[in-house]
């Protein structure tokens, strides 16, 4: 075949020209470049090849990291991981040798991606999302994603969505608010776990966190700064009261005291929030994780206190007396999980007092059967979303429609165990949810979502709104 022949088979003269033309028109100052990128994007991308890996989390537990490619290039993804909490939640496949990370190894997750998600994706187009989510929905073929893994799927989901963002030349929160039908774009207000206690910290605290939320803040950059500077307020304040050995931390960053009341911590708080000057400008938020320490029908403030435990149950109700008086003597704007995930009546009674917003964690797991029940019943009005609970990108963006139909707030949220990957953020803009938990304004893992929404900010410039006082409406 001739050269002419091979052009003309391929039309490739009337291509050249049509860059030439165009690299003309832009009075480029480096023709070859130009022409190089602009027959690129004449080619429309697939996915050519998925490749998986075993890493390590923020805690030192394996996950799934995935390298997605397409002829745009290479895109990563890493999921985070959490503790298992329901028969609700999408599976995360784990090896269960003991011999190897104590069972938690996830190789298993990864060969079904290099051999079998892989071999299914290939030629796809990256930007149809919700087509190649369901291509491995339909893979498993189990409703809770338990043959080839949440937690395999999920990172194949998150490049896809980074490769879709390539693929259009767009951010890639701006991709993710295109596939979920968001016009208007806010930057979340951040909920700082300043105080960890619960499972998560060694201290003696029944509840898990206590947060600090800037909603007075005009820009999410200075919500950050308000945020860090609250945190090291408290830092000095624990060292004055404790001691230095008081400044120890939980698994997402935040400070744990041995302190074992609710008040104690707050108090803390509030005094380090008064140092800052900031006072009406940051509210409180409480993740009371009480699933954790519910036996029956109590719940057992001293659970992490051997020599107490037993001696301190609260009934529903006393419980939700409890909940009135600190949030009538603390800025307290917000409780997740305040009862036991299957006590739905004092739930929902807590709730129809309209004292706070009243988040669901471990109440709805993302489950959309769950929403729908806590939407019919007036359980709760707000979700927190855990991507990696429901397993797809896909799936996320429609549990936060039915979340947003009901008028709830959405607080899009990390895991204990998270990596570097700063997905969240841009889904916490793209999805416009007004709220964001990603732990303490300290640790890598943290920051990272931190950080990247400080970039979002700036690349917005002056069409950026930080969500503010209007952090549930957004």
């Amino acid at each position: 075949m001739s050269v002419q022949d091979y052009l003309d088979k391929h039309m490739l003269s009337r291509k050249i020209e049509d860059a030439v033309n165009a690299a003309v028109r832009a009075k480029t100052s480096d023709p070859v470049l130009f022409i190089s990128n602009h027959m690129k994007k004449a080619v429309s991308s697939v996915i050519t090849r998925v490749k998986a890996r075993q890493i390590l989390d923020s805690r030192g537990i394996p996950t799934v990291e995935v390298d997605l490619y397409t002829n745009k290039g290479m895109f990563r993804a890493s999921v985070p991981s959490g503790t298992p909490i329901g028969m609700y939640e999408a599976v995360e496949l784990r090896d269960g040798d003991k011999g190897t990370y104590l069972g938690n190894g996830v190789t298993r997750a990864v060969r079904n991606v290099n051999e079998k998600i892989s071999e299914a994706l290939i030629g796809m187009d990256p930007t149809l999302q919700s087509q190649i989510d369901q291509v491995m929905i339909d893979l498993d073929k189990t409703e809770k994603k338990g043959e080839l893994g949440a937690n395999a799927i999920l990172a194949v989901s998150i490049a896809a969505c980074k490769a879709g963002a390539a693929e259009k030349e767009v951010p890639l929160y701006k991709h993710i608010a295109d596939l979920s039908g968001q016009s208007n774009l806010f930057l979340p207000v951040p909920a700082f776990t300043v105080i960890s206690g619960g499972k998560h910290a060694g201290n003696t605290l029944a509840a898990q966190e206590i947060m600090i939320l800037p909603i007075g803040a005009t820009r999410f950059e200075e919500a950050l700064q308000m945020g860090a500077e609250t945190y090291h307020h408290l830092k000095a304040v624990i060292t004055e009261k404790y001691g230095a050995h008081g400044c120890h931390v939980g698994e997402d960053g935040g400070l744990a005291p041995n302190i074992s009341s609710i008040r104690e911590g707050l108090d803390l708080v509030k005094e380090a929030i008064g140092r800052t000057g900031y006072n009406e400008k940051i509210k409180i938020a409480i993740d009371v994780a009480a699933t954790d320490f519910c036996i029956g029908a109590k719940y057992d403030l001293d659970f992490k206190s051997p020599n107490k435990s037993g001696q301190n149950f609260k009934s529903g109700e006393d419980m939700i007396e409890m909940y009135k008086e600190l949030c009538n003597d603390y800025p307290i704007v917000s409780i997740e999980d305040p009862f036991d995930k299957e006590d739905w009546e004092h739930i929902r009674n807590f709730c129809g007092l309209g004292i706070c917003q009243v988040v669901g964690d471990d109440l709805l797991m993302s489950n959309p059967k769950r929403i729908e029940r806590a939407r019919r019943e007036s359980t709760c009005n707000a979700l927190l979303l855990k991507v990696n609970q429901v397993g797809t990108v896909t799936e996320a963006i429609e549990v936060v429609k039915l979340a947003k139909d009901a008028h709830w707030g959405v607080v899009t949220s990390h895991r204990c165990g998270e990596t570097e990957d700063s997905f969240l953020a841009d889904l916490s803009v793209g999805l416009a949810t007004g709220q964001i938990k990603a732990g303490a304004p300290c640790r890598g893992e943290r920051l990272a979502k931190y950080n990247q929404l400080i970039r979002i900010e700036e690349e917005l410039g002056d069409q950026a709104v930080y969500a503010g006082e209007d952090w549930r409406q957004s």
